[in-house]
């Protein structure tokens, strides 16, 4: 897969091309209907597949205070999509200019810098300055300049929802990974680089791997206690995940991520390590004493052991 920019055109032996454009956040099971429909159609036809998808949500340049949180960062992103097996995946820079493309406009460069020959997309699918283009606008011009306009239906997460990533982050706002990982069709992950700590764990019997919070890579859930697993160097090992301040002790960051690996001790200082998110286990609690606190965290071990076996 390569990466471009909208400011690159498509190399001549990808073209042409079949496109799906979106935010992609997450590259939740939608997404994912949207790209195998799209990667349908270029093996049958002997074209490439092409994501067009942008380097941030729109909201961050004109309404900063309501723009959502990430689901997972541009690198994660791009990561995800070359898992699924496209060929390119064009990264728009949103930006004022861009936003003021009419529909037009838009579609001028998909056809001559990607070679566009179909697009495939969403029914409620706008784009263009102020969503002037739609779905029948592509049609008229697809008429017109020879692409073909595909609509792909709604796609549900598993339950009686649509498939979508500001649903996927309510679910982790809740702690409820399990019905984000049948959204996904796998587990939120969250990475970062283990940083030094307090290492109050390690005192307690239970030494954590402390994610340094401005390395951190995707979206944090609840506070809360978390079974799942710990990618690091190739291995994936079982690991209890606490996400808070843990209120027993003063002075502990917001949104502190710590993971405890299971019948391991090693040096993680320095790695970059990722985390699967299985089930929640367990909110964030104030205990009464040490010994408490010790109890309940050789519960929360034992909890994630089943959780994992079972998965």
């Amino acid at each position: 897969m390569i990466v471009l920019s909208n400011h690159d055109s498509l190399p001549e032996e990808l073209r042409p091309s079949v496109v799906t454009i979106g935010k992609f956040d997450g590259v939740h099971c939608g997404h994912r209907a949207l790209i195998d429909r799209a990667r349908e159609l270029a093996s049958a036809s002997g074209r490439s597949t092409v994501v067009v998808t942008f380097d941030r949500h729109p909201a961050v340049l004109f309404a900063p205070e309501r723009a959502p949180r990430p689901l997972v960062s541009l690198v994660q992103k791009e990561e995800l999509l070359e898992e699924v097996g496209i060929d390119a995946v064009v990264v728009v820079q949103f930006t004022r200019e861009f936003s003021q493309l009419t529909p037009e406009q838009f579609v001028d460069f998909l056809v001559d810098e990607l070679g566009m020959e179909a697009i495939v997309l969403g029914s409620d699918f706008r784009f263009g300055h102020r969503g002037a283009g739609d779905v029948e606008f592509l049609r008229t011009r697809g008429a017109r300049d020879g692409f073909d306009t595909v609509v792909v239906p709604e796609t549900s997460d598993g339950t009686d929802h649509r498939a979508s990533s500001s649903r996927i982050r309510m679910l982790l706002d809740h702690g409820n990974v399990r019905a984000v990982t049948a959204a996904l069709d796998r587990h939120h992950v969250i990475r970062g680089e283990v940083v030094h700590g307090a290492k109050r764990g390690r005192e307690l019997g239970f030494p954590t791997a402390n994610l340094g919070p401005e390395t951190v890579e995707g979206y944090v859930p609840a506070d809360g206690v978390y079974a799942g697993w710990m990618l690091v160097d190739g291995e994936r090992l079982p690991a209890a995940i606490s996400v808070g301040n843990n209120p027993t002790f003063e002075g502990v960051p917001q949104k502190q991520i710590e993971a405890y690996v299971l019948d391991r001790s090693f040096d993680l200082y320095g790695k970059t390590v990722s985390l699967e998110l299985v089930d929640f286990i367990r909110s964030m609690e104030r205990f009464d004493s040490l010994p408490a606190l010790v109890a309940e965290l050789h519960l929360d071990v034992e909890r994630t052991r089943e959780l994992l076996a079972a998965e």
